[in-house]
């Protein structure tokens, strides 16, 4: 009896051990879910202004701003939008990953616009 007791304890504890891993891969994958990567690429120095609208949670979050080209943003939620404008002569790519969903953009020449989402 002492050696059931025994042998089933140490089968639970080792099943509670294997599962801690497992947790802990499945809440990495869903943290990653919810990361969301962009790079502005194209000619060093050009000059764009963003305006990204993030949805996080059932809210949406605009954020505005200006930068020069390269530029890579993380941003966490469910998905993204963007519209970029470039603001100086050169061309812009525009990469946005989440959770192996990609979506790539090019645009060239002072005043051209581009959009694009990923969710």
């Amino acid at each position: 009896m002492q050696h059931t007791t025994a042998w089933l304890k140490a089968v639970i504890g080792a099943s509670m051990l294997a599962a801690l891993p497992l947790s802990a891969e499945t809440t990495k994958e869903d943290a990653m879910g919810q990361q969301i990567q962009v790079e502005v690429s194209g000619t060093p120095g050009v000059a764009f202004s963003a305006e990204w609208r993030v949805t996080h949670n059932g809210d949406t979050q605009t954020y505005q701003e200006e930068g020069q080209v390269p530029a890579d943003y993380t941003f966490e939620g469910e998905g993204i939008q963007a519209s970029i404008k470039v603001l100086s002569e050169g061309q812009l790519d525009v990469t946005v990953q989440k959770s192996g969903n990609r979506s790539r953009s090019s645009t060239q020449g002072k005043g051209s616009t581009l959009n694009i989402a990923v969710r």
